[in-house]
């Protein structure tokens, strides 16, 4: 809600679509919440030993989507090759960390909901990465 007005609120020209902006945003801020939690959940697991993946993959994802989300709440001297770079990393991050969440989706509920994020903010960032072109 405030992530959109946010963005039309900004007073000079966007060069890209803002509601798209504010849903990969959005998007990104709840992916790197639920990656959070999945680690903080992961590590509170009996087998957690057999989870060190899963807790990388979801710290390097919840960091990836939080420098993302900050890039593309700024505008001002906007350089879309930056831009792309860091939506595409996100991409690749959410990848990785749905594949390997889903992998413990059967066992272990927070990684069910994690890898759920993750396939969101990829195609949110999918979305937003065709419209930079």
């Amino acid at each position: 809600m405030h992530t959109a007005a946010m963005m039309e609120s900004y007073p000079a020209e966007i060069k890209l679509d803002r509601q798209l902006l504010a849903q990969a945003v959005d998007a990104l801020l709840q992916c790197a919440q639920a990656c959070t939690a999945c680690a903080d959940a992961c590590l509170s697991e009996e087998m957690v030993a057999d989870l060190r993946k899963c807790i990388r993959t979801d710290l390097d994802c919840a960091d990836i989507c939080v420098a993302a989300a900050n890039v593309l709440s700024r505008h001002t001297g906007y350089d879309a090759n930056i831009t792309r770079a860091v939506v595409q990393a996100c991409v690749t991050a959410c990848k990785s960390c749905g594949d390997e969440c889903e992998a413990h989706a059967g066992m272990h509920e927070h990684c069910r909901i994690c890898a759920e994020a993750c396939r969101a903010c990829e195609a949110a960032c999918s979305e937003l990465l065709a419209a930079i072109g």
